[in-house]
């Protein structure tokens, strides 16, 4: 693959699937006890779920990532228009996450809440504000990261 355009928006979906990864696994560590899986399963149980989920949330993440990168015309959106993309993110991502805590709890049984778990219109809340607080947080690390590894011009530089 010898195109520098694909491979510029490869290198900066890449950056933001990373970030993701280290923050969503680490907001599914902080939440994992408002879940049944903490007391009813084993240590790996627990381990592969938070792995799991946390690769789940990598692909919302990275599709959010593609849909505003599509509405805005810019694989760079995060650091050319970090606002509007972020607003982009958040509400496709909480919209999914409420469809998907509905579908799983309620429907298909994959997971279940303990009584710890704060309940916003029969949801869990920790989920929902997960997709409200890290996607900025995530603008931000992109906008950090992004002109140390593709240079100060390539950050912002339009795409093709």
């Amino acid at each position: 693959m010898h195109n520098p355009a694909m491979l510029r928006i490869i290198a900066r979906a890449g950056l933001w699937s990373a970030l993701a990864f280290i923050l969503n696994l680490t907001w599914e560590i902080a939440q994992v006890r408002l879940y049944t899986i903490w007391a009813a399963a084993d240590g790996m149980s627990v381990a592969w779920a938070l792995f799991h989920c946390s690769l789940g949330d990598v692909v919302i993440a990275l599709a959010m990532f593609a849909l505003a990168g599509r509405v805005l015309r810019r694989a760079d959106w995060p650091a050319s228009r970090p606002w509007t993309g972020g607003v982009i993110v958040v509400i496709g991502a909480v919209a999914f996450t409420a469809w998907s805590e509905w579908h799983n709890v309620y429907r298909a049984g994959n997971w279940s809440y303990t009584a710890s778990m704060p309940m916003i219109f029969g949801m869990g809340l920790s989920p929902l504000l997960q997709w409200l607080i890290l996607p900025p947080v995530l603008v931000v690390a992109y906008r950090t990261l992004g002109p140390v590894l593709f240079g100060k011009s390539g950050a912002c530089e339009p795409d093709p």
